[in-house]
């Protein structure tokens, strides 16, 4: 039957397909399925040895029966009806592992009033989105492993506890993309490929410009592997910004200016299907603080940052980015606890 390990061998594209549609249920069942047979439906998914990776104060967490109680079910709580809106869903062949892996991706919001506690926030009764991109790898018909990421201080923004109230791009913008799903089809695996050769080399100029240590690089040098106008969806704390002049000026710029020491760690996932890809990693990327950026003083010490990047190709260019960054995460390398500060504050109101 051939290696269907092999990207090229056309049995890896259905055995991909196969992978998605586990994924899929895997989520839904935890998202929208029933609260009384979730745990259930959730282990006749997973592996016997199923470990999950979620954003701050989550962490790493082993076996079905502990995620749902740390975090599906309060999640699920918290939202009266929460919905998922799915903006795209992919999967692929892992190349941060020479292909060794098949993981999948799922982006976009989880919606609803934000009617009961959740992480020691008091609940508003508002209308809530809190972003999300949720990673799974399938081996032998399973899901092995988990990671769902979300953008806590987003969430803190929309309930009146901004963390950020100097955030230079737009708050809130996270559409879905702006050509919908076209980029996927019966040619998925051969766009695929092109998707993620494109990637790796706007990968390898970022991994340039951090050993160069040039943090004011000409525009020509972005519009290498970036349309001139793309879109740049970015977390809490930096924002939404259209253009690659003012993606430079509201976030590449404040970025490598503020911070020093950076260092490119790779990542755990990394795939590509049709004219989409995304990657994690846990942690993508190190560096301190030279004082300023995002609030936060000069310091010697080395954060880590768990960074989603999800990508739409248009021709031989990328066009649209979304980017989730566990700031969270992050700011407590630095002593600085964004949640307890949220939650204090909200408790003295």
């Amino acid at each position: 039957m051939g290696d269907t390990t092999d990207p090229s061998n056309p049995l890896a594209h259905h055995t991909v397909r196969i992978a998605k549609a586990l994924a899929r249920a895997f989520s839904a069942a935890w998202s929208e399925g029933s609260e009384a047979g979730m745990v259930a439906a959730l282990k006749g998914m997973a592996a016997p040895d199923y470990k999950w990776r979620g954003s701050y104060p989550y962490g790493e967490i082993e076996g079905v029966d502990a995620v749902c109680a740390s975090l599906y079910r309060p999640l699920r709580a918290m939202m009266a009806s929460l919905v998922r809106h799915e903006f795209l869903a992919i999967a692929g062949f892992n190349d941060a592992d020479e292909a060794h892996s098949v993981w999948s991706c799922s982006l976009g919001h989880f919606t609803g009033p934000f009617t009961a506690p959740w992480l020691g926030l008091r609940p508003t009764g508002k209308l809530v989105r809190l972003r999300y991109a949720e990673f799974h790898r399938v081996a032998d018909g399973k899901i092995a492993e988990s990671a769902l990421f979300f953008d806590l201080a987003d969430f803190l923004q929309q309930v009146g506890l901004d963390p950020f109230p100097d955030q230079l791009g737009a708050r809130h913008i996270f559409p879905p993309p702006r050509r919908g799903l076209s980029g996927l089809g019966s040619d998925s695996a051969a766009r695929g490929r092109d998707t993620m050769a494109l990637l790796n080399r706007m990968i390898a100029d970022l991994d340039l410009l951090n050993k160069s240590g040039e943090d004011t690089c000409p525009p020509e040098f972005l519009e290498r592997t970036w349309r001139a106008d793309m879109a740049w969806y970015g977390p809490a704390g930096i924002g939404s910004m259209m253009s690659i002049p003012l993606y430079q000026e509201q976030h590449q710029f404040p970025f490598r200016q503020g911070l020093t020491n950076k260092q490119y760690l790779g990542h755990v996932a990394r795939i590509a299907e049709g004219d989409f890809a995304a990657f994690f990693g846990w942690p993508n990327l190190s560096n301190s603080p030279r004082g300023g950026y995002l609030g936060l003083p000069a310091s010697d010490v080395r954060g880590e940052m768990r960074i989603v990047d999800v990508y739409r190709r248009q021709g031989d260019r990328l066009a649209e980015n979304w980017v989730i960054i566990d700031f969270p995460y992050y700011f407590k390398a630095f002593g600085i606890d964004l949640l307890a500060n949220a939650v204090a504050t909200q408790a003295a109101s």
